[in-house]
């Protein structure tokens, strides 16, 4: 494991973007899977192969990049690694990226289930308030420590550590069926 840890760290001094991205739509996709055989106990058999690479993408191509470009300007933003810094920036980050993600993550998602406008719109108004209670019972503690206790390049690492419990939620949250 410790092994594992210093190649990634080597890997991360070399690549950071792509690192980040690579991480970001691996661990989309692992919670993804985690979604579908513990939450929703599909069984092996019956994994939804397509949805999971529907939800890798969404990580590779957005989840990546778009949190791995925020912390950069959330770093200009707010200034230092003091306590107080680092309160600041997890109340910028929860309260004025948080909200704008997770509602793009949902009607991305729905769009790439195939949703219609109208179906998004009504998925995004029965979900989105229960997805963004749940990120602040979650996140705001784990943003903290990692604002004052992590370097920049590694933050979206953290983030999707964490995150994969997150995104087995979100996942599933993502994907319910949204006429129920």
């Amino acid at each position: 494991m410790a092994g594992l840890w210093r190649s990634y760290q080597v890997l991360m001094t070399k690549y950071p973007w792509t690192v980040q991205i690579v991480t970001a739509g691996s661990l989309v996709g692992v919670g993804d899977v985690i979604s579908q055989q513990l939450i929703e106990r599909r069984g092996l058999a019956h994994h939804n192969v397509r949805r999971t690479a529907r939800m890798m993408s969404i990580g590779f191509f957005f989840v990546g990049p778009v949190i791995g470009s925020w912390y950069r300007v959330l770093d200009r933003l707010v200034v230092g690694g003091t306590k107080g810094a680092a309160m600041k920036k997890m109340l910028v980050d929860q309260l004025c990226f948080a909200p704008c993600f997770l509602g793009a993550f949902l009607c991305i998602s729905g769009a790439l289930n195939g949703l219609s406008v109208e179906e998004n719109v009504a998925k995004l108004r029965r979900d989105y308030t229960d997805a963004l209670i749940s990120n602040y019972y979650l996140w705001p503690p784990v943003q903290i420590a990692n604002f004052y206790f992590i370097p920049l390049h590694h933050r979206l690492a953290v983030v999707q550590i964490v995150a994969v419990a997150w995104n087995s939620y979100l996942t599933w949250k993502a994907n319910k069926i949204w006429w129920f």
